[in-house]
């Protein structure tokens, strides 16, 4: 199915990890031109821009920081043009279990700055650019969790910084990208527990995998692929065009969390 992303312009941020690189791949074989964002791993993004087979350009930056930010995307806009389309991939899992009465300041500051300042910076100086510009059609997709949906105990940073860019920036942005592009669209999707590097250490732990599944109607563990494919369809104006303000569950029928085995 055709998707209509041929040589349209893509930011993805997080391009380096597994969901990102799987988007990018994704993209490519649409014939989307890519702008591949990393920060502490680029080594990995200019691998995968080199293997891409269409236009790509890779930019290094701190996207908690805002002249960073801009700085990137200004570098975007002048490379390749004013981008159709903006994946909000980056964010880190903080691995260890913390409760809240036990969890300090700087934990919590850091999961809110990466995960959730990350994406307002990066919305915010996307948009800027839409209002330069004289496209009609824009899209933003935000990259959630399940733990936005459910929660996470002992992530309760993780899960509240996910929560406010999946509900509350996702559904307040849906109404102001139309007003600089009259068919803008703002939608996010939630992953459940997916194989990538960032979920080794836990997947490694048989019990939690059985248990993960047990709360899946599929029964099985998402692929980055998975979760690619529908950030392309969300982004996808012939094939969503009349979708925003949305949230898609990728996590194989998910329904909560096994709480008492």
């Amino acid at each position: 199915m055709d998707t209509g992303m041929n040589d349209r312009i893509v930011v993805i941020t997080g391009a380096s990890g597994g969901i990102g690189g799987a988007t990018a791949r994704e993209f490519a074989r649409e014939g989307a031109k890519l702008a591949l964002h990393g920060h502490t791993r680029m080594e990995r993004v200019d691998e995968l821009a080199e293997e891409l087979p269409v236009d790509c350009t890779t930019h290094k930056a701190d996207l908690t920081n805002p002249t960073e930010t801009e700085d990137m995307f200004n570098k975007v806009r002048s490379r390749l043009g004013p981008p159709d389309a903006l994946v909000a991939n980056a964010g880190i899992w903080p691995s260890e279990e913390v409760p809240i009465k036990d969890m300090s300041l700087e934990r919590w500051q850091n999961t809110i700055t990466t995960d959730q300042t990350s994406v307002f910076l990066c919305s915010r100086e996307y948009f800027r650019i839409l209002q330069n510009s004289d496209l009609d059609k824009a899209s933003l997709v935000i990259v959630g969790s399940t733990a936005a949906v459910f929660g996470e105990e002992n992530h309760a940073d993780y899960s509240a910084a996910k929560a406010a860019i999946t509900y509350g920036l996702t559904r307040s942005l849906k109404n102001e990208i139309v007003r600089i592009a009259p068919e803008g669209r703002v939608n996010a999707i939630c992953p459940g527990w997916t194989k990538t590097e960032m979920a080794t250490p836990e997947m490694q732990d048989t019990d939690s995998v059985k248990d993960a599944l047990k709360t899946r109607s599929l029964r099985s563990i998402g692929h980055p692929e998975d979760m690619a494919r529908s950030i392309v369809f969300l982004s996808s104006h012939r094939l969503a065009g009349h979708i925003t303000g949305q949230v898609l569950t990728v996590a194989g029928g998910m329904e909560g969390r096994l709480l008492h085995g």
